[in-house]
């Protein structure tokens, strides 16, 4: 209980830091081309590592990353259809589960990129969620800055690490 105490406010402390962070001048540029690769492989929760057996299979549902405008966390009309194909398989699978995982670029503080992944993460949720998804079937995490897609300090490269990505588990 202890511990529950000091998480919750280890987290009231890093949303309130979150309000806090700068925001650079630069506009995002047009984002990458969603492509499945190793990096949006299904994850096994337990051992962590990559799988091929886990999740759906399909154009949209192959697609497990849904990326983000600088400095947003609302979902872009351009994933709007994958996150509603994740939406009817999870709603027609209610045993699988699933993990969302926010990221940022490495622009702001650590803190105000914590939260801006965990807002993701829910915007994210909150969509699955609306489309008939059940709460028990979906976890979030923030990483923020700190599991980058792609190493650089360009536009090209920011616009890959501002994401969730969708991590089926077993």
């Amino acid at each position: 209980m202890k511990n529950l105490a000091t998480t919750a406010a280890l987290f009231a402390s890093l949303m309130l830091f979150a309000a806090c962070g700068s925001k650079p001048d630069t506009l995002p540029e047009k984002p990458p081309e969603q492509t499945p690769s190793a990096d949006t492989a299904p994850v096994d929760d337990a051992n962590a590592t990559t799988t091929d057996s886990a999740g759906p299979s399909g154009e949209l549902l192959s697609k497990r990353i849904i990326y983000f405008d600088f400095d947003r966390a609302d979902i872009r009309a351009d994933s709007q259809t994958v996150v509603a194909a994740h939406a009817r398989y999870l709603a027609a699978n209610p045993t699988q589960k699933v993990r969302l995982e926010g990221h940022a670029d490495e622009r702001g503080s650590r803190e105000y990129n914590i939260g801006l992944g965990e807002r993701r993460g829910q915007a994210v949720r909150r969509a699955l969620l609306l489309q008939g998804v059940s709460e028990v079937q979906l976890s979030t995490v923030s990483y923020g800055e700190e599991r980058p897609a792609a190493a650089g300090s360009d536009e090209a490269t920011y616009a890959q690490n501002r994401r969730v990505e969708v991590i089926y588990l077993k």
